[in-house]
């Protein structure tokens, strides 16, 4: 990077500093930030070499915020967000239930005047994409619980999109879509890795990708993160709803997602609107092989659907969802027979910003009617025992995930060779245990044999935290069966 790219990113970070310490969250920074940023590269559009026709409504533009100052700019910024998210288009998905989060006029006015020292459409996709990055990695760690909401680690997205090996003229579906990670690698596999031609170009930019998310504020950050990696035009490819509740009816080649994790849903449905507070949510769908309360499973069941006959699909998935009975049998056994689940890749613990997550990857490929099973092997690769990685010290990289790659083999994955870490287990095999259940390990975990192997402190500390939340997960659950049972009772 440059030391002029270098000095923007620095001062942007520096002017979060300052807002931190009035209060601004750096989720809240960044919220500004997109409104902000979208309304300079709009106006910059309008003027040479681009002179482009203005996208914004009159009065609602980057213009009409210099020539303000003071308790006027506050309410004439006000009156632009609330205008904005009226919008159609990309201006009503970026702008939704937007609000002012900066109450000092006078720091609004130094973030616009910095802002307005720049110009960003002219910049190096890198630089904005460093800010960016930065930016939603922080407010990762700041926000370490709250909704499930999970950010996935580039280094992870980068090895999923490199191993299922998205081409140009196909369609890439994120249903949990966060900040747009595996959309924004896959973006970059395919134009590093191919020459494309200006019809493969326009269908990159306007057609490739989707996405969807159930959080407002994660779909303005995502709307406008592809923007500014030149993806979409006035109509972004981000939506926000639920994307859970139906089967929408389109199908993808590819579909690549990390849903959000735990079994509550983050709202209750009331009467058709949105009310504070924690419910589980059971999704009856007829596409759908079992009627459950479980949030990942249903997420796989939604994955399935949504990929092409003959497409590809790579879910991060807990282990739950590897061995649980009752439903999570039943969608095993169905997703084995239907679809070709060739490939497992168990996760180490300390890669995700939610403490002590169990998760893997799970492959497949969905395929057509058939009597006999499609799957013949899944293969699984061992990246949890014996690994430890932590956030800080010491984070998964990219290169922590090249031995994984080799493994997989994507120019053709049907000719594999086991190794220590990579096994190969028949249909057979797995039917044969108990509920179906794909949570293997044949690794001797060392630490178990050696006090001198075990882990970090932060490490072992995270496994405690969560074996308690665990633990108080299913006191909860046992809470609130026994005051159904209560109930019931009372009301026979």
């Amino acid at each position: 990077m440059s030391n002029e790219s270098s000095t923007i990113v620095q001062r942007v970070w520096n002017y979060c500093h300052v807002l931190r310490d009035d209060g601004v969250s750096y989720g809240d920074y960044l919220e500004q930030l997109t409104y902000l940023l979208f309304l300079k590269m709009a106006d910059e559009q309008t003027r040479s070499p681009f002179n482009k026709p203005t996208i914004m409504p009159e009065g609602l533009d980057w213009q009409s915020l210099l020539s303000r100052d003071g308790a006027e700019l506050d309410d004439h910024y006000r009156h632009i967000l609330e205008s904005l998210g009226k919008e159609p288009g990309m201006l009503g998905v970026i702008f939704r239930k937007s609000q002012n989060k900066i109450q000092d006029p006078a720091k609004l006015r130094r973030l616009v005047e910095m802002i307005n020292g720049e110009t960003w459409i002219g910049m190096d996709i890198d630089v904005k994409g460093e800010i960016y990055e930065g930016l939603l990695e922080k407010n990762a760690e700041d926000v370490k619980g709250g909704a499930g909401q999970y950010f996935t680690p580039r280094s992870l997205c980068k090895a999923m999109v490199e191993v299922v090996r998205p081409k140009p003229g196909e369609t890439v579906y994120d249903p949990a879509c966060g900040t747009g990670g595996f959309l924004l690698a896959a973006h970059d596999y395919i134009e590093k890795n191919y020459s494309l031609d200006k019809d493969q170009k326009r269908f990159l930019k306007f057609k490739t990708f989707r996405g969807e998310d159930i959080v407002d504020g994660v779909v303005r950050i995502c709307a406008m993160n592809l923007y500014l990696h030149g993806i979409g035009g006035e109509e972004t490819p981000i939506k926000s709803g639920d994307s859970l509740i139906s089967d929408p009816g389109d199908r993808y080649d590819l579909v690549i997602t990390n849903p959000p994790f735990g079994k509550k849903s983050s709202i209750t449905i009331f009467n058709g609107t949105e009310t504070g507070g924690r419910v589980t949510i059971s999704y009856t769908r007829q596409d759908f092989w079992a009627t459950t309360s479980n949030k990942q499973l249903n997420f796989l069941q939604h994955v399935k659907t949504l990929v092409k006959i003959n497409g590809r699909a790579a879910i991060v998935v807990p282990d739950n969802v590897l061995f649980e009975g009752g439903a999570g049998e039943t969608v095993r056994r169905r997703l084995l027979q239907e679809c070709d689940v060739h490939t497992l890749l168990r996760l180490p613990t300390g890669v995700f910003y939610a403490q002590g997550v169990k998760a893997n990857v799970l492959f497949f490929d969905r395929k057509p009617a058939q009597e006999t099973p499609w799957t013949e092997k899944l293969w699984i690769y061992d990246l949890r025992t014996n690994q430890h990685f932590t956030l800080k010290t010491n984070p998964l990289k990219y290169e922590h995930l090249q031995d994984f790659i080799k493994c997989y083999n994507p120019e053709n994955r049907h000719k594999r060779t086991e190794t220590e870490r990579f096994r190969a287990f028949s249909y057979d095999d797995l039917m044969k245990r108990d509920k179906v259940s794909l949570d293997i390990f044949w690794l001797k975990d060392e630490s178990l044999e050696d006090s001198e192997n075990l882990p970090a402190p932060e490490v072992l500390a995270a496994g405690i935290v969560e074996n308690l939340e665990t633990a108080l997960e299913q006191f909860k659950s046992i809470y609130e069966e026994l005051g159904k049972e209560e109930a019931r009772s009372l009301s026979g």
